[in-house]
């Protein structure tokens, strides 16, 4: 029996996820939840997490955020990570391959390929959809540094410049430097431009 916890935040899709899951019998799911656990967990680990790409954390996290949590707990418990994500945002993709997921399945999938997944990233195999290529193609060529995708995540956030800088140690005017640069890599008007354009491609 595969033992399966699902991490997807709209609870619709999840409790309709977990029922999928459940149609195969040899799939136990033992825990479905709305974000990523954190802390130590009460319960032994599943054999496969199945997790919405976007409840991942973005690539771009400072060390000691969610994203070092993600990959520990999988190689505590000695899990698998298989994520589900649309093709058309591979920032949802990166996040997902920075979180240690060694299954990814597109959304607008069969029930059927998600199931194989489930079953050959449980066996340790690694399991990847075609229609993902172009999606991981363009994830590759992300133009943001680490550093610069923190900046803009703050931003996306509501931070102003002095509290960004602050979180980062850095001062204003690095800040202003990395979202100059921001804007002028992801060709946006402005910050706000360079914003809509990072989560519309799931970098943020």
């Amino acid at each position: 029996m595969i033992r399966v916890t699902v991490v997807y935040e709209a609870q619709l899709l999840r409790a309709a996820l977990v029922d999928l899951l459940r149609s195969d019998d040899e799939v136990s799911v033992v825990s479905a939840v709305s974000h990523w656990p954190q802390g130590p967990a009460s319960v032994p680990a599943p054999d496969v997490y199945v997790a919405d790409a976007e409840c991942l954390p973005p690539p771009g996290a400072e060390p000691g955020t969610p994203t070092a949590s993600v990959a520990a707990s999988l190689e505590a418990g000695g899990s698998a990570l298989l994520a589900l994500a649309p093709a058309q945002r591979p920032g949802a993709l990166r996040r997902a391959h920075a979180a240690g997921a060694t299954g990814f399945v597109d959304k607008n999938g069969s029930k059927n390929r998600l199931l194989q997944a489930v079953h050959r990233v449980a066996a340790g195999e690694r399991f990847i959809d075609e229609t993902l290529a172009l999606g991981f193609l363009q994830a590759a060529e992300m133009p943001l540094t680490r550093r610069e995708l923190s900046v803009l995540s703050l931003a996306a956030k509501g931070a102003p410049v002095g509290e960004i800088a602050a979180t980062l140690c850095l001062s204003k005017g690095t800040v202003r430097n990395y979202m100059a640069s921001v804007i002028r890599k992801v060709g946006a008007r402005n910050r706000v431009d360079a914003i809509r354009i990072a989560q519309g491609a799931g970098w943020t």
